[in-house]
Parts: C-alpha cells; structure tokens; sequence
C-alpha cells in the first residue's frame, strides 16, 4: 500500500470553527421563533423542502424534521430530495452535498444557504490532479468516497459511503481488483487494514476527524472507565483501535441508541449530538479530545463550514433566491454512473446504504 502526494491541508485556507461561529447571526426568543417561521412560510409557498446534515447547526435540523424534510447524511439526503415532490431542495450541508443532490435530481433546483461552505476532503482532491493520478494508474479500479466533487466522482468507477465501502472493496479484491481510494487517507488505510486489498491512497484528510488524538482519548477515558467510544472511520488509526465502536454517522447514533453504557465518547462532529440525543435521550455525551483545547484548535470537533450554515442564510437565500446548484450535464451523467454502481451493488448485498451515513 502506498499514499499519493498531494498538496497538504495548509495550500488551502481552513477556517477556525470559532472565528465562523462568531460572524454568524444569532437569533434568540421571540426574534428566532419569527425566523423561523418565516422560514416555514417561504418553504411552503415555493414548494421546497429542507435537506440538512447531521453536523449542521441543530436549529437547522429541528426546521428540517419540524417541516417534513430529511436530517441525514448526503447520498441520503439526494435520496430523499430526488423521491419527495418538491420542486426546489434546499440543502443544509456543505458544497459537494448540493451537488450530489442535483446530480440525482437534474429536474430541481438545488439551492444552498451558502455556496462557502467547502470540505476539507473536496479541497484536498482537485479534480485535474486526480485524473491525472488515475491515469498512472490504469490497472487500478477507482473507489471514491462521497465527500468528493462530482467531476471526481465522474471519473471514478464507484462511488462509496463509509457504511458500505469495507463490503465494496472486499467485493471487488475477491474478483482481482487492485484499488486506488480517494481521497480520505484514514479511512483508506482502515479499509486497507480490515480487508487487505491492494491499495494506493490519495492523501487527504477530514479537518475534524484528523484532529482527534490518541493520547488525549486514552486520558478521558480513565476518567470515565465506564463509558463507550464511539469514532468515524475517518479518524486517525490510533483513535480507531480505541473504539467500542466503529462506524458511519447514522450507525454511531445506531450504537448510542443500542449500546448499554450510560457514557458515550464520540470522536466525529458534534453537530450528531442532536441526533444521538434524541436517540438516547437519558445518556451522556461527551466529545472525544482533539489536537488543541479553547483558542488552540482549529475545528474543535465542529466543521467550520457546516457552521456556515445558520438561519440567517437560510432565510436569505429563501428570501432573495441564488446559491444555486449547477453540474455539468456531462459530468453529472459520469457522477451519476458510478453512483449507481455503489446502488447497485448495495441492492445485490441487501445493504441499505442510503440511510446509513458517509460522512
């Protein structure tokens, strides 16, 4: 197994999470209960519905559910928005969500609160150099993880969620395929690790997920010897290898549902815990320690641009219209084949994929 070199995290500028924070409005009593409403109001009247992922704001996902939308992960998010009647998805997300959503459903308008909010794993893929990777690699079957833009995933031969990619590249190891993963490093290798395929990594990294530390996780842990850790696949290997649980976004608030500790040690973002609450409403959560505390870290266990998302610009945009969602009808039809694929085979498992969370 080896890792491509691409340019590092810091060739592109990654936002404080905190410094986010503070530029967005905040809304509070009777202001933030007329927002809200009015939200309501403009989602009616233009036949829209309001797709929002687990690590957004929990205003968001309350309106989400308060108004018959979907609060998931992205590929079950398009899902929903391509199967619900409405003529306009408005997605609470980050930008490759938006786009996936269009690329199910090239009919609707797909508009987002802000077209700012990025992923650091998006970034950290460039479209023209992982072509060009592919290239030098012609013998490798190309596996790429749904937090890729949809010019990447229109070069790839299959598209993967974190739930169904083990299943994936064990499937295709056993029919001689050698792999080329992109672009999530971390996940690559557990993959790697737990299937023992042939594979060579792109090397990028979630901004949140990487920042969870080994060290630090075993600290808490003595302090609370009773509770359970539940950490994303896109976490460090050492943060894995101290999980009770391992999983996508949608099976960790399966296992905080399911699991009988009272304490539960989550190393993804703490946007879940709205979820996780509801789930389990009488246990304890806690965020699993990342590389700095206060002023020191970067995303403190929050995307900084899931937070770009708030009532604010969602308001804004219902109101004044824009940040819409456009993909290339050529490679929105390269995205949507090997979307299908990953479908296709998730159908011929009994794996329901969507649903189940990729990032």
């Amino acid at each position: 197994m080896t890792t491509a070199t691409v340019q590092p995290l810091h060739h592109f500028k990654v936002p404080e999470t905190a410094w986010v924070e503070r530029q967005m409005p905040h809304y509070t009593g009777a202001e933030r209960e007329r927002v809200i409403e009015r939200i309501k109001t403009l989602l009616k009247e233009q036949e829209a519905t309001l797709v929002a992922h687990y690590y957004v704001h929990e205003d968001l996902q309350m309106l989400a559910e308060q108004t018959g939308g979907c609060v998931s992960d992205s590929l079950d998010m398009a899902r929903f928005g391509k199967e619900h009647p409405a003529s306009t998805l408005v997605v609470a997300g980050v930008r490759f969500m938006g786009e996936t959503a269009k690329i199910l459903s090239p009919e609707k308008r797909v508009i987002m609160p802000t077209l700012e909010a990025e992923c650091s794993l998006d970034l950290g893929c460039p479209a023209d150099e992982f072509i060009a990777f592919c290239d030098q690699h012609p013998d490798r079957t190309v596996v790429v993880y749904a937090n890729t833009s949809a010019e990447v995933k229109a070069r790839a031969d299959y598209v993967a969620t974190s739930s169904i990619a083990v299943k994936l590249v064990e499937h295709l190891k056993n029919e001689g395929k050698k792999i080329l993963w992109a672009p999530d490093r971390h996940l690559g290798a557990y993959i790697q690790k737990t299937t023992g395929a042939d594979m060579v990594l792109w090397d990028a990294t979630c901004v949140v997920h990487d920042e969870f530390r080994t060290r630090a996780l075993v600290d808490l842990k003595q302090e609370h010897p009773d509770a359970a850790v539940l950490v994303h696949p896109e976490s460090p290997a050492g943060v894995i290898e101290l999980a009770d649980a391992v999983g996508s976004t949608s099976q960790l608030i399966k296992a905080a549902r399911e699991l009988p500790h009272e304490t539960l040690i989550v190393a993804t973002d703490s946007g879940i815990f709205y979820k996780m609450r509801q789930a389990a409403p009488h246990k304890t959560f806690l965020e699993a320690p990342t590389g700095g505390h206060s002023a020191t870290c970067r995303s403190c266990a929050h995307c900084p641009w899931m937070a770009m998302n708030g009532l604010g610009n969602l308001l804004e945009v219902l109101e004044t219209g824009g940040n819409e969602i456009h993909v290339d009808e050529t490679v929105r039809q390269g995205a949507l084949r090997s979307t299908q694929r990953m479908l296709d085979f998730a159908s011929s498992q009994h794996t329901p994929v969507l649903g189940r969370g990729d990032a």
